[in-house]
């Protein structure tokens, strides 16, 4: 599928990518989520059901699998 970006002359290939959010004020980093990215400027797309699967997962609040420092950015 072309990229969606205005003037973007890409294409959206599957990959998995790093998914980061904040909940409940705490950063969350979710690895190896299925999206769609542009070739050419790495626009990422979600589909609804991973979109739905991100939501269920940060419900059910799982302990992490791994712990990693947070650098601030001041």
């Amino acid at each position: 599928m072309k990229c969606t970006i205005a003037g973007c002359p890409g294409a959206y290939e599957p990959r998995t990518v790093v998914h980061t959010v904040k909940h409940r004020g705490e950063v969350v980093v979710i690895d190896h989520v299925p999206a769609e990215v542009c070739n050419v400027c790495g626009d990422v797309l979600l589909t609804p059901e991973t979109v739905r699967r991100l939501e269920a997962l940060l419900k059910a609040t799982p302990p992490p699998s791994r712990n990693v420092p947070l650098y601030e950015f001041a």
